[in-house]
């Protein structure tokens, strides 16, 4: 069986020796890992595994939606030349998030205008590049939701293709993503917690070829490891979730999933193996 975890952390202070996660990743069928620049100070490090590792990582360099505030316009600058001179899987992890209130200082509308901005920014280098980007999409349940800015921002930029990552939204909201971007969707562990109906829902019902699997780790551990560091070897458990959710194998889920990343972030077929 071989799996790609399209979306985790690697650059992690939660994380200690590199060659036993990459291990226990490959113990559980994880072949590569896709990991995410956020912020100015983890892109050089990311770049650093990746090109280490390239047989086990592959990088995306972006920042993060909640770092919109502490980046200046020299970061981005510097973020894209660094995307500009080195291989890249995608654009990521990018997005909005209107989940956390603004910081002290700022209102809310200038918050998620920054945001916005800053998305519309990684978007433009996207297309610049011919790279595909990888979304974040939070929202608190107000009236004025982070998703369908999202969208609206996406469709200005038809080349590039999106990943909703993490996705957690309802049937309609995937037919979206799918019928106006041509985009994706990619599920992580919690798809194992207790009151996630509505998601696996989706899960069981999303076409082949619109989705992926990831950990986001160190974040979301699925059960039974729930509360604990996640790593990437546990997209395993989201691979095992989904095969039961569609009535089919692991095997099955482990090979259309790796597929789809395979296309999506222009891996070679050489990744599709464990090492």
């Amino acid at each position: 069986m071989s799996i790609i975890d399209t979306h985790c952390h690697l650059i992690s202070d939660k994380y200690g020796d590199f060659e036993s996660l990459r291990r226990n990743s490959l113990a559980l069928g994880v072949c590569h890992c896709i990991t995410q620049g956020t912020d100015p100070h983890d892109w050089e490090p990311q770049l650093e595994l990746a090109a280490r590792c390239p047989d086990f990582v592959s990088v995306c360099l972006a920042v993060h939606p909640m770092e919109c505030l502490a980046v200046s316009d020299a970061d981005c600058e510097r973020m894209a030349a660094l995307c500009r001179c080195h291989p890249l899987a995608a654009i990521g992890e990018t997005g909005l998030d209107y989940y956390w209130p603004a910081p002290e200082g700022h209102s809310e509308e200038d918050y998620h205008r920054r945001q916005r901005r800053l998305l519309e920014y990684h978007f433009a280098l996207a297309e610049e590049l011919a790279l595909n980007i990888s979304l974040h999409t939070r929202d608190r349940g107000t009236a004025h939701n982070c998703f369908d800015d999202a969208i609206a921002i996406a469709r200005n930029f038809p080349r590039v293709r999106p990943v909703f990552h993490c996705f957690i939204g309802s049937p309609a909201q995937a037919d979206t993503i799918f019928e106006q971007l041509d985009g994706m969707v990619s599920f992580t562990g919690l798809l194992t917690f207790r009151k996630t109906e509505a998601v696996q829902a989706v899960a069981a019902a999303v076409p082949e070829e619109r989705f992926m699997v990831e950990t986001d780790s160190p974040f979301l551990s699925p059960e039974p490891f729930r509360g604990k560091v996640n790593i990437p070897g546990r997209t395993r458990y989201v691979v095992d979730k989904i095969a039961a959710l569609r009535g089919c194998t692991p095997e099955d889920i482990a090979a259309l999933t790796t597929a789809n990343a395979r296309r999506f972030f222009r891996l070679p077929e050489s990744f599709v193996s464990p090492a």
